[in-house]
């Protein structure tokens, strides 16, 4: 692709992001849901491949699905109460209508098969981008409209999440698909405490953000998409092996690493609730993603494939991405642990 025309595309996505962040009114924070889609839907099939043009198909089918629903909403909630502001009182009807919307965005249960399947036919490039800067806007939204009437859809919303993001990943040998699985079970954690610590959700929202980066780039560098590949990496950079596993484990939540920090506040606010069930439900849930995190840190670490000449020249091939960004990201994912109360007081009031 032309660098002129992704430029384009690269601050028109940004557009749409910040037009929604900025925005107070309904239809405005719609338009930059729209821009942000339609921006993002050139980056995803400019490989003119068919599992991409697969792909870009399906993400805006569910996208224009959520937007029109999301339109229906405001609208609705317009005729109800006779104003378009997002922070003011809502109509418990749109309300319902609107977190649905917001969870096909974001790909959240029971709305996220289309999730893994447009994950699968991008590249790790463009999936970094739908598994993070896709969910900021969607996110934004519904922090503000979380009412006493949605506490019940959302808590169904992030059990839910939560079990299929850990259920679904644990037959796929796809590393894309798994890290849709991932992205569906985070996001679920997130939803799950939003009502009660909206803090606590931008917390593991940062976090994610912070871990779910360098993972990416990690497998991009090696060029890795499937389980199977992760075996090999070793032969192209043995630092970057080395520290693919702790990634991982940090990602599934294992202590001493900062993944545990959000899902131990979580589960520490759901206890104070009193909704301890809950709480239960989702520490068992974590343990399925746990699983598939150490199976892809077993290949990554423990697998060697033969020593033959065609599995030795990855040492002379040249690593496809500036390693600052890399060795930035993957410090704050492995060593925010110690600093929670830091963290805590500066994001929870």
């Amino acid at each position: 692709m032309n660098p002129y025309i992704l430029s384009t595309f690269l601050m028109a996505l940004g557009l749409g992001t910040t037009i929604t962040f900025a925005s107070s009114h309904w239809l405005l924070a719609w338009l930059g849901l729209e821009i942000n889609t339609l921006a993002i839907l050139p980056l995803m099939a400019r490989h003119h491949h068919p599992r991409s043009v697969e792909a870009s198909t399906k993400y805006f089918l569910a996208q224009a699905t959520a937007a029109a629903t999301l339109l229906f909403a405001s609208t609705t909630n317009a005729w109800l109460t006779g104003h378009w502001g997002i922070c003011d009182t809502i109509h418990p009807l749109p309300t319902t209508l609107v977190v649905l919307a917001l969870c096909l965005k974001m790909g959240l249960a029971p709305m996220h098969a289309w999730l893994p399947e447009v994950l699968q036919g991008v590249d790790l490039y463009t999936g970094l981008v739908l598994s993070t800067w896709q969910k900021l806007a969607p996110f934004a939204l519904m922090l503000q409209v979380q009412t006493p009437s949605t506490s019940t859809p959302l808590l169904l919303v992030g059990a839910l999440s939560i079990l299929i993001g850990g259920w679904g990943g644990l037959n796929q040998t796809q590393l894309r698909k798994l890290l849709a699985y991932s992205s569906i079970a985070h996001l679920g954690w997130m939803v799950l405490i939003m009502q009660f610590s909206s803090g606590l959700s931008l917390i593991g929202l940062v976090l994610y953000l912070t871990m779910t980066f360098p993972l990416f780039i990690a497998f991009k560098t090696n060029n890795a998409t499937s389980i199977n590949q992760l075996a090999v990496s070793w032969t192209k950079s043995p630092s970057l092996t080395a520290l693919t596993p702790l990634l991982l484990l940090s990602l599934g939540g294992l202590p001493p690493l900062a993944g545990f920090m959000p899902k131990w506040l979580i589960l520490t606010e759901l206890t104070k609730q009193g909704l301890v069930a809950i709480a239960a439900l989702a520490a068992f849930s974590a343990l399925l993603s746990l699983y598939f995190y150490l199976r892809l840190s077993y290949a990554v670490a423990l697998t060697i494939p033969p020593n033959n000449i065609s599995g030795t020249l990855g040492w002379r091939l040249f690593l496809p991405c500036t390693p600052l960004p890399l060795a930035f990201s993957a410090a704050l994912s492995l060593t925010l642990l110690p600093l929670t109360p830091e963290i805590t007081a500066l994001l929870i009031t």
